[in-house]
């Protein structure tokens, strides 16, 4: 039995989806204006795991991540660059999915943006207002009273007293209490606006994702999470937001990654520690940085460090030398079974990666152990090394590729080789006019996942970086 460390709950709660066999899951996606960094980075690999390990298990998941396309940030950056904000967003968008891609974290089944997501977020305002939740300021925002909502603090444990204490409103705002946040807010002279009842503005960012989420889920759905950042104010808020124009109760389990740190300190732009995930993936290959993201509980802090990032990259090259050479079987015997319970328990205990990772140290021992004396075992042993690593992303690259990329590595440049990326074009092209449709399948997503895009045309198949 599946069991997630539920925020709201505060415990390891046994996982029931509302709906018998289907999973809804939103994660708070990104605020496009930038680069992707690694607190991004492990936000869309533990989820990524969360969904593929649920789809493992046989459930129908839908699963929905945002996009914030617009807000404060993304309109200071357009500016700064003299740039229109749809090209813009559209721009970091593109760059988002490239990093992703690399990581080897499979696409959301939908993307909402907030732009395109107005008339659902103007009707919740709407509602708010309606029902006394929200009431407009006299400079045309509007905002949210949470003195109204009985359930205020359920999600971080705060109370309304202890933040009114320590609570006050800044000059020129037209909020009653220092509590209340924005809903809505008025366009400045030079500023985006979309039409509501209220004037033309924009969206505060908590409704945004209460608004998509509730649209595309419905008002109560199973499973929420995002990082340790957002468990106050914005989920707290979500709730806020959610259950007053609902009158649902909104979501079943708050699921929080924990904070990023560098060298054991927090990372952030003024310590100089901050990291992108393209700087990373210049010295790393994009499967090593999703090695070290999930060698850690996602719920520990993890810590960037090079000799983390270099664990890693060994731990890596002893999963692929156990499989060298091998024809895995077509599917992993009996054999197996003792291994495959021993990951599904790991996972079953809150998404447990580190001991579903020692499941495959375990599975590449043994392999090691009978290569030569069992050959059929050890073919059998690969495959389950392989069907367990699928669900957590890791070791589906060519194993001669792979440690070829090691050999031939060079000032720290990490990547295929322009011969070594047109020999598997070759070998796709091979299996692709052999009818070998799944091996062709394998061998493009395998060069995505080391960020390299193919483009089949009517002259062949081309391919560029991404």
């Amino acid at each position: 039995m599946l069991k997630i460390y539920n925020t709201l709950t505060n415990q390891k709660d046994e996982f029931t989806p509302i709906e018998a066999g289907k999973v809804r899951m939103y994660v708070c996606g990104m605020t496009v204006y930038d680069y992707c960094h690694l607190g991004h980075a492990r936000v869309m690999v533990v989820f990524d795991v969360v969904v593929r390990y649920l789809r493992e298990q046989g459930y129908d998941v839908t699963y929905v991540r945002n996009i914030t396309d617009i807000d404060d940030k993304i309109i200071r950056r357009a500016n700064e660059n003299g740039e229109d904000i749809h090209a813009l967003t559209n721009r970091f968008i593109q760059i988002m999915n490239e990093d992703a891609d690399a990581l080897g974290v499979v696409r959301p089944d939908l993307e909402p943006r907030a732009t395109d997501s107005m008339e659902q977020i103007i009707a919740m305002i709407s509602t708010l207002v309606d029902k006394g939740y929200a009431y407009a300021g006299d400079n045309g925002d509007v905002y949210y009273n949470v003195s109204r909502f009985g359930g205020y603090g359920k999600l971080s444990g705060k109370r309304i007293e202890d933040l009114q204490a320590g609570a006050r409103i800044e000059v020129n705002e037209s909020k009653d209490d220092p509590l209340d946040f924005v809903l809505w807010k008025a366009a400045k002279a030079g500023e985006p606006g979309w039409p509501s009842p209220w004037g033309d503005g924009r969206p505060g960012w908590h409704i945004e994702c209460s608004a998509m989420s509730t649209h595309h889920l419905g008002d109560h759905f199973d499973i929420h999470g995002g990082g340790m950042d957002l468990k106050f104010p914005h989920h707290e808020n979500e709730i806020a937001q959610s259950e007053a124009a609902t009158g649902h109760h909104f979501v079943n389990y708050w699921m929080h990654n924990g904070f990023v740190r560098v060298d054991d300190e927090k990372m952030s732009k003024s310590l100089g520690n901050f990291f992108t995930v393209r700087a990373i993936l210049d010295n790393y290959r994009a499967e090593e940085v999703r090695y070290f993201i999930l060698a850690s509980h996602y719920r520990s802090p993890l810590n960037y460090s090079q000799e983390n990032l270099e664990n890693g990259k060994a731990a890596l090259t002893r999963l692929y030398t156990s499989i060298r050479g091998l024809q895995p079987a077509d599917r992993p015997g009996a054999d197996c079974d003792s291994y495959r319970d021993d990951f599904h328990a790991a996972m079953d205990d809150d998404f447990n990666t580190p001991e579903a990772i020692a499941v495959l140290f375990e599975l590449a021992r043994d392999i090691n152990k009978c290569r030569a004396d069992a050959p059929e075992r050890a073919a059998s042993l690969a495959a389950c090394l392989l069907r367990l690593g699928d669900v957590l992303g890791l070791v589906q690259s060519d194993p001669d590729v792979y440690l070829r990329g090691m050999a031939g590595e060079a000032g720290g440049r990490q990547g295929l080789s322009d011969d070594e990326i047109e020999a598997l074009i070759a070998r796709r092209l091979a299996a692709r006019e052999a009818r070998d449709w799944a091996e062709a399948d394998r061998i493009r997503d395998d060069l995505v996942r080391q960020g390299v895009v193919l483009e089949d045309g009517a002259g062949g198949t081309s391919w560029r970086r991404g």
